[in-house]
């Protein structure tokens, strides 16, 4: 039973890579249909007067995705940033910098997932009002795929669409690196770490890049 949210004390007790154990292992209790129960009230006046989450992850917006359900969290355990393709802007850069900086997260986590409607947009080239300018932020990762994969570059090919799935993590993880000295930091002391993985909406299940 998870009735027990997270404190101050026990968020300085963790280290990056156990955060990311963590995560991975409430993932596995999630795709294999086996997820602790959750004593929802308890952890609602548990953190009335604060938050410190082990974690902030940066999803896309598709509602086949609900973060904190495929990795078996519950209220106070992570920050989730989301926006169409998981990629970074100024936006999300300060609230993952606030996460971790002020509030002492110790993972930032860029999940991608299979068959992204961005990513296939972005692939296709779509121009559609504000969706334009959003897809552009994917279109690197589009260029990227299109040297490493043969066949169509669009989202009629499976393999390109889930290169660049890929090649969006890892892309927007580069990205995160220069563009947040403050993350960048953290990230050489060893007091965060920045990975990427792909969720798979077919299986449930999570794989890291």
């Amino acid at each position: 039973m998870k009735n027990i949210a997270i404190t101050k004390d026990i968020q300085d007790t963790l280290l990056p890579q156990s955060v990311l154990s963590d995560l991975m292992e409430g993932n596995k209790r999630f795709f294999s249909a086996n997820m602790q129960d959750v004593d929802h009230k308890a952890l609602v006046e548990q953190t009335v007067g604060g938050q410190f989450p082990k974690a902030v992850i940066l999803s896309c917006i598709d509602s086949r995705v609900p973060v904190e359900t495929i990795f078996d969290q519950a209220i106070g355990d992570v920050f989730v940033a989301r926006v169409a393709g998981n990629f970074e802007n100024t936006d999300i850069l300060g609230s993952m910098e606030y996460s971790c900086k002020v509030a002492g997260s110790k993972l930032v986590f860029v999940l991608g997932h299979e068959a992204c409607g961005a990513v296939k947009a972005a692939c296709d080239g779509v121009e559609l009002g504000n969706i334009t300018a959003l897809l552009e932020n994917i279109l690197p990762a589009v260029k990227q795929s299109a040297i490493e994969v043969e066949g169509e570059a669009n989202s009629s090919n499976n393999i390109f669409v889930a290169k660049t799935v890929e090649n969006n993590v890892k892309l927007t993880i580069e990205r995160i690196r220069e563009r947040s000295p403050i993350l960048k930091e953290m990230e050489d002391k060893g007091e965060i770490n920045i990975v990427g993985g792909v969720y798979m909406l077919s299986s449930g299940k999570v794989e890291l890049i």
